[in-house]
């Protein structure tokens, strides 16, 4: 979950997403770099690519109305398609996110995942399924917290069976935290008076579809800039900039997927941080 200064961090970047994109038709008219463009700094750039690429597949076929059809759009898992089914078509479709997989772990003491799906799907109501699905999202965003939980509060805490057990603060399992690996590439900074080659990455992939200098062996000639430090999910990475000045643009730099770009421009393409920042010193 999102901390508030997170939160407040990435709404100027989606106000401006979605003042560009105001509707689905808007979106998938748009480019994929245009789409990358705007996205550049809320992360995750697969869910701005999925994003796009559901925005074509409903403006030609409409928006689907079942939630097994609904997890077909790419990028929207069983638990999302199903909150969508219910709350837009009244469907009696199981979600599983983390609030109800809280609730459920603690009120069952079940940990796997599959009995979980198998207890939210037994549970649901025969009417009402909006308010049932609302009602156990808030339960678990509200009451039935990750740490501290307000169980004087639960409206089932006389059947909780972890809160019995007095093991409430033992479900759902906390994953065990693995050490980040740390990953390292050189980037060949190609220069050409105020241009710099870049290419394309390929996609799916870290940064698939945005432009980045091409990564090289660190054996290649150069100037040694400032490394940068980049944080993923699951690694670290370490980028080793190598500047190389050339009078004129090489013939074997320049291929499908790669082009010569005005530092100006570059800072405002589609590119991933790591790559914004190196721009940003160069223009400095």
């Amino acid at each position: 979950m999102l901390q508030q200064t997170q939160v407040a961090a990435v709404i100027p970047y989606y106000a401006r997403f979605l003042a560009r994109f105001p509707d689905v038709q808007a979106l998938a008219r748009a480019s994929q770099d245009e789409v990358l463009t705007l996205w550049a700094g809320l992360g995750y750039y697969a869910r701005g690519r999925n994003l796009h690429a559901a925005a074509k597949t409903i403006a030609q076929h409409g928006f689907p109305q079942e939630a097994h059809d609904i997890a077909q759009l790419p990028g929207v898992g069983r638990s999302t398609a199903a909150a969508i089914a219910a709350f837009a078509f009244g469907e009696r479709a199981a979600i599983l996110d983390g609030n109800v997989k809280r609730v459920l772990a603690r009120c069952f003491a079940v940990q796997e995942k599959t009995r979980l799906w198998t207890l939210a799907e037994r549970l649901l109501p025969r009417k009402g399924i909006e308010a049932y699905t609302q009602g156990i999202m808030d339960l678990g965003a509200t009451v039935c917290l990750r740490a501290k939980p307000r169980c004087d509060a639960c409206p089932v805490a006389g059947e909780c069976i972890a809160r019995k057990k007095n093991l409430v603060e033992s479900f759902p399992a906390p994953r065990p935290r693995k050490a980040l690996p740390h990953k390292e590439v050189t980037w060949l900074v190609l220069r050409h008076a105020d241009e710099v080659l870049l290419e394309k990455r390929p996609a799916p992939g870290i940064w698939g579809g945005l432009w980045c200098f091409p990564e090289v062996s660190n054996e290649q000639e150069g100037r040694r800039l400032e490394p940068l430090e980049h944080g993923f999910t699951h690694f670290r990475l370490r980028i080793h900039p190598l500047l190389r000045e050339v009078p004129k643009k090489p013939a074997q730099a320049e291929s499908p997927g790669r082009v010569w770009i005005e530092l100006s421009d570059a800072a405002h393409a589609a590119v991933p941080t790591p790559v914004r920042k190196l721009v940003a010193r160069l223009v400095g």
